[in-house]
């Protein structure tokens, strides 16, 4: 799962790249983008660790990926907004230090997803209106996308979000090779001065704008960078209260519409990734296409059991090892074993 932090140039998103994934921004590369995967935290992984003691452990990882900043003057942003077109979720970073505006940066910053949304409906809207008029064997299929797409052009030109709007289902298939930026998932985070002690009041300013928090991410990221006795001394003496690292990669996974689940043996402890309302066969598939195509069924076990009774022969001895069809609902706290045939 690709997440795009994207922002003002100066807003302190290659900060908050930094701070998430420990990886340096390369300045040498700041007209292009740079990614890190960053390990999701569970704390669920160590309770089971405890119990299996196995060999290896894995977790699944969120790809961070860091944009060029773009300008306030808007040009050359679409093509700088280009670059995370193919992530599931943005994370939007405002300013709200020196004087800067949170809540003008990001009404400024959704003008500038519009217009590179617009400039791509429109453009294909155009196409279409020329490509019709002339008789080809899939006309049928260019007038009915085009049907679909030409009251998107009015929606963005009204200065509406896409995903704000209830699309059809032929407006959803019209638009999917697109990846519109309007219709991502969005989490924002406003870069607020390391002295400031009310940031929710800018959280509280944008709020119907979607999910957002307030971090001092310049602060985080010097603190990310001390031995943990300085970095507690630092922390006692100003008397800070630290930001959640862990809590905020957990907060991206469920903006995002994903999920963690469960394998686990004496090989290997691992979490995987899954969109929310994900099937039994879709996880079978992403632990390995053989699991999918030979399904039979899932055991399945509840890791808050696991973790309380201490092993799966506890777990058995309750009646508390579900067997699963390929259509069942996974959910973030199941242990899953995939029964296959080779």
């Amino acid at each position: 799962m690709k997440i795009g932090i994207v922002g003002y140039q100066g807003s302190g998103k290659s900060t908050l790249f930094e701070w998430l994934t420990g990886e340096k921004a390369d300045p040498s590369r700041s007209h292009l983008d740079q990614s890190a995967m960053a390990p999701v935290p569970d704390e669920r992984i160590a309770q089971l660790c405890e119990i299996y003691q196995p060999k290896k452990v894995t977790q699944a990882s969120l790809e961070i990926v860091d944009t060029p900043g773009l300008n306030r003057t808007h040009e050359g942003n679409p093509a700088r907004l280009g670059l995370i077109r193919e992530a599931g979720c943005m994370v939007i970073v405002v300013g709200a230090y020196d004087g800067a505006d949170p809540v003008a940066d990001l009404q400024r910053f959704e003008d500038d997803l519009l217009l590179a949304d617009l400039d791509i409906v429109s453009g294909r809207v155009e196409r279409l209106r020329e490509s019709v008029k002339k008789p080809r064997p899939n006309r049928d299929e260019e007038i009915a996308e085009l049907e679909a797409l030409e009251p998107l052009v009015a929606i963005l030109e009204s200065g509406r979000q896409l995903s704000e709007e209830g699309l059809t289902r032929e407006q959803q298939k019209a638009t999917r090779s697109f990846r519109l930026l309007t219709e991502k998932p969005r989490l924002i985070v406003v870069n607020v001065a390391d002295d400031e002690t009310e940031g929710e009041k800018y959280v509280e300013a944008i709020k119907e704008k979607g999910p957002a928090v307030a971090i001092a991410v310049g602060l985080e990221l010097e603190l990310a960078r001390m031995s943990e006795e300085d970095r507690n001394e630092l922390i006692a003496d100003m008397e800070l209260q630290p930001a959640d690292r862990d809590a905020l990669l957990r907060q991206m996974l469920d903006v995002s519409n994903q999920m963690i689940y469960f394998t686990a043996g004496e090989k290997e402890v691992r979490t995987w990734m899954l969109h929310q309302g994900g099937t039994a066969l879709e996880a079978a598939d992403n632990i390995h296409s053989d699991l999918a195509r030979g399904f039979i069924r899932a055991e399945v076990m509840k890791c808050s059991d696991l973790i309380r009774l201490g092993g799966e022969r506890e777990l058995k001895a309750q009646n508390l090892v579900s067997q699963e069809p390929k259509d069942y609902i996974v959910t973030s706290d199941d242990v899953i074993n995939i029964k296959f045939s080779v």
